[in-house]
């Protein structure tokens, strides 16, 4: 069996409550989800915050400390921790965990972009709770800000706490953007990247587009070159598995698609790991242990963290 990475986002900060029952919220369920989907085989969790009442993304320190540390305390799986938060929050609310927590693994964000959720609002019109519509609605004049000097700052951080970045792509720039931290040493091998696929003022879910940001990966940063791939919503599975051909992992989970195929929604984050793991096993792939991701990644190890 070839190995690859795969990731489990569990709960991000794009779909809301009223969009699916199952989405946890409060930080118990994200965590218990977080641990049932690396006992179905994730190699990594994605991690991000929701208030416990309401589900509107979180930048609350305290909600995410409770999560990674019930994660830390019963799971070996690779905790990483988003700096790309919320629509709601500022650069400095996003990467306050990360000097707190010190995690293994960290997201951050290659660039500003356009990030448009607000085409969602033609196809509900009731919602559990009045922030969805109105968060929904902001991102159609709303730039997810993450300049030079952002990232800078981020990378920074990142170096101090001993954090590996898991970078997010969302575009071919975004890949050189990266290049430029790369060659003036801000970035260490190896490079790690996941491509986002299919949100709305980024590259779009398809694979001659999925192949021109790996042959663009392995041109700026060589064979040190690791990547996965998100494809949001109903491209999630064609490609995850696409990537796995091209030598890379995969992600899935609830931040990116709720449903396990057509017409049926997911009810866990460990049904969609559960089933990227069998599409795999089918072509004599399997993810690697979260042993075998930090030796893949050149991780600090989970004792060095502060969970």
């Amino acid at each position: 069996m070839q190995k690859f990475i795969l990731n489990c986002a569990v709960t991000g900060s794009i779909h809301t409550p009223t969009m699916a029952p199952y989405l946890p919220i409060k930080p118990e369920d994200i965590a218990q989800q977080a641990i049932d989907a690396a006992d179905s085989g994730a190699s990594t969790v994605h991690i991000h915050a929701r208030d416990p009442e309401s589900g509107m993304p979180s930048a609350d320190t305290n909600v995410i400390g409770d999560i990674v540390s019930t994660i830390h305390a019963k799971s070996d799986v690779v905790i990483c921790i988003t700096t790309g938060g919320g629509m709601n929050m500022t650069v400095d609310e996003r990467i306050a965990p990360v000097p707190i927590f010190k995690p293994e693994l960290a997201s951050c964000n290659l660039g500003s972009m356009n990030f448009a959720l607000f085409p969602v609002l033609e196809k509900i019109k009731e919602w559990k709770f009045d922030w969805e519509p109105e968060y929904l609605g902001m991102t159609k004049d709303f730039i997810f800000r993450n300049t030079f000097a952002d990232l800078e700052r981020v990378l920074n951080v990142f170096e101090k706490s001993g954090t590996k970045p898991e970078f997010e792509a969302y575009d071919i720039g975004h890949l050189h953007n990266a290049h430029y931290f790369y060659r003036t040493g801000k970035i260490k091998d190896p490079f790690y990247v996941q491509f986002v696929t299919g949100i709305l003022g980024g590259i779009a879910s398809t694979i001659p587009h999925l192949l021109y940001m790996k042959q663009t990966g392995t041109a700026l940063f060589g064979d040190r070159f690791e990547f996965s791939t998100i494809g949001a919503g109903r491209h999630e599975f064609p490609m995850a598995t696409t990537s796995i051909f091209l030598g890379g992992g995969a992600r899935v989970g609830l931040e990116d698609n709720l449903w396990l195929t057509q017409g049926e929604m997911a009810k866990s984050n460990a049904e969609l790991v559960e089933k990227m793991v069998r599409i795999a096993k089918e072509f004599s792939y399997e993810p690697a242990t979260p042993d075998e991701t930090r030796e893949i990644l050149k991780l600090k190890g989970r004792d060095q963290v502060n969970m």
